[in-house]
């Protein structure tokens, strides 16, 4: 009697052992991309606009920007541009173009601006957009977007390899938001306000991003002919928000 019981014992061992194997490799297919799949998008390039200097340009960002002689900057984008990776693969675009400058990840940083997008009734989805970016795979965007219905909404999208796609509150009475972007290294936070005072959270999560991180500015326009959206009060800090519940 006492051999079968330690028989058992050590089958019971050697099947949970089996499913942790079987878990951690499950684990690591869904979280690591291909290698051929990642791709650090864009040409290197030069740029001031406030006190941010872009070093990164995607899509010919560098060319559709021009700067205002209040110091705001106008962002084009031409016809069918966005940047979304498909959870089902069919509709997978990333041509919008993207003006970034890489930071520090170790410390903490905080991204903020004005931003006012172009939009008409024909201009679904277009917005104007911050943007965290390692690669073509592993990003996410804060987007001042027209949806379906034409009503303009906060929206957030994260990347690992596929997109989510996050709707959140729409505004009314104004065309323009304030949008915040705020990491102590150890959480990212997303957040808009409509007076620059007042901050409402949208999105929080682990910052998993590798110690050299992108940030930046970009405007696109999926279904239309194209659109401009002007971003102002540009600022970008080496220190993060003290509440990231506030967003303050």
């Amino acid at each position: 009697m006492r051999k079968n019981i330690i028989y058992v014992a050590l089958a019971a061992v050697a099947v949970l052992s089996s499913c942790g194997k079987n878990n951690g490799n499950n684990s690591d297919s869904i979280t690591k991309q291909p290698k051929d799949s990642v791709v650090v998008a864009g040409e290197d390039c030069d740029i001031t606009i406030g006190d941010i200097r872009f070093t990164r340009s995607v899509n010919g960002a560098d060319a559709l920007v021009t700067l205002q002689e209040d110091g705001s900057v106008e962002f084009l984008a031409g016809e069918n541009k966005d940047f979304f990776c498909d959870p089902k693969g069919k509709t997978s675009n990333n041509s919008a173009p993207i003006l970034l400058t890489q930071i520090d990840n170790t410390k903490p940083f905080t991204l903020t601006a004005k931003v006012q997008p172009e939009f008409t009734a024909t201009g679904t989805y277009n917005a104007g957009v911050l943007y965290l970016y390692e690669h073509n795979t592993h990003w996410q965007k804060l987007c001042f977007e027209q949806d379906e219905r034409g009503k303009h909404r906060v929206v957030t999208v994260r990347t690992i390899g596929t997109s989510d796609d996050n709707n959140h509150d729409a505004i009314s009475g104004q065309d323009y938001v304030y949008f915040k972007l705020s990491s102590d290294t150890h959480i990212i936070g997303s957040y808009y306000s409509l007076d620059g005072e007042e901050w409402q959270m949208v999105r929080l999560y682990r910052n998993d991003y590798p110690e050299k991180l992108y940030v930046g500015i970009s405007n696109q326009c999926p279904k239309d002919k194209g659109s401009k959206s002007v971003f102002s009060e540009l600022k970008l800090s080496q220190n993060a928000i003290n509440d990231f519940r506030m967003g303050e």
